[in-house]
């Protein structure tokens, strides 16, 4: 069997014991913890992955998955270290990424995200795509140290880096990128091999993430470990593929509404077919992926 079908199984295996695995323990699910490098782990489990970096300055993570998560994150952190977050960074404002803020508030950690996600974390929020709204959380989930374009820490004997990508997943999205570890932490720029949900009704786009992946490979070695928002950890060439694939797709989208294909003759060229065997087996499925990016590019186009 070719490694990336197999590889593909393997994780939407995984996606579909977690779904189990929430439903049968009220929506809680086990945290599991990798060493990516010296002083830097990722936490998986139900919502995007987590950063945590650990040492003598303490502990700082990026992102907090869902609010039923907090316990199981903090149960992963104090098997890694017995101190707790003095700062969470918030990669963009969706609740799989920011849900256990509040939480995290009350136990002490600084908040930190973009201008935009204080925002709209402020108040109640739709995501047109999926029709679902997004009550506000309470005030304190809010970040309450923010930046426009970006931010440093000196922590843990490493420079940790936070910037703007603009009009990517969201509009607020922010890159973690630490230096000396030679880790980055994404957010939902890049989703490894699944397809990514674009949020283009709050200042998404296909072309900001693209652009803002590419800002990522400029910064990433060889050895550059890539902590994605959902799937397994990357790498320089895992985030090449993803680029390669999204490109491919927007160019081939583009080039059928220019001809005059409606969204469903669209969906009928397939033109995500090369790719789906790899890309195709998350929560977000070749058809919704290929109307999204339709819609995305027809708004723009209309602009």
């Amino acid at each position: 069997m070719p490694t990336d079908i197999f590889r593909a199984r393997i994780w939407l295996a995984i996606a579909l014991c977690t779904v189990q695995a929430a439903s049968a323990a009220g929506d809680a699910v086990p945290v599991t913890a990798i060493a990516v490098a010296d002083g830097v782990h990722m936490l998986s489990g139900r919502g995007g992955n987590v950063a945590v970096s650990s040492g003598t300055d303490g502990v700082l993570i990026v992102d907090d998955q869902y609010a039923s998560q907090y316990d199981a994150i903090v149960a992963a952190i104090s098997a890694i270290t017995p101190a707790p977050a003095r700062f969470v960074i918030n990669t963009h404002w969706h609740d799989d990424h920011s849900g256990s803020n509040a939480a995290m508030s009350d136990a002490g950690a600084i908040i930190v995200a973009h201008d935009n996600v204080r925002q709209r974390l402020s108040s109640d929020q739709v995501i047109e795509f999926f029709r679902s709204e997004r009550p506000a959380p309470p005030p304190n989930a809010l970040p309450v140290i923010t930046f426009a374009r970006d931010m440093t820490f000196h922590f843990n004997d490493d420079t940790v880096h936070v910037f703007h990508v603009a009009n990517a997943h969201t509009d607020g999205d922010a890159v973690v990128h630490f230096r000396t570890a030679n880790v980055i932490h994404t957010g939902d720029v890049f989703f490894n091999e699944l397809y990514p949900f674009i949020d283009t009704g709050n200042g998404g786009s296909i072309g900001g993430i693209i652009a803002a992946a590419e800002q990522v490979l400029a910064l990433a070695d060889e050895h550059t470990q890539i902590i994605p928002g959902h799937g397994p950890l990357g790498d320089k060439r895992a985030l090449e593929q993803y680029v390669a694939m999204l490109r491919t797709v927007q160019r081939s989208i583009a080039h059928l509404i220019v001809s005059g294909a409606t969204e469903e003759q669209v969906l009928l060229a397939h033109p995500t077919a090369s790719f789906d065997a790899t890309w195709g087996n998350g929560f977000l499925g070749p058809d919704r992926f290929v109307r999204m990016v339709y819609d995305n590019i027809k708004r723009e186009t209309l602009r």
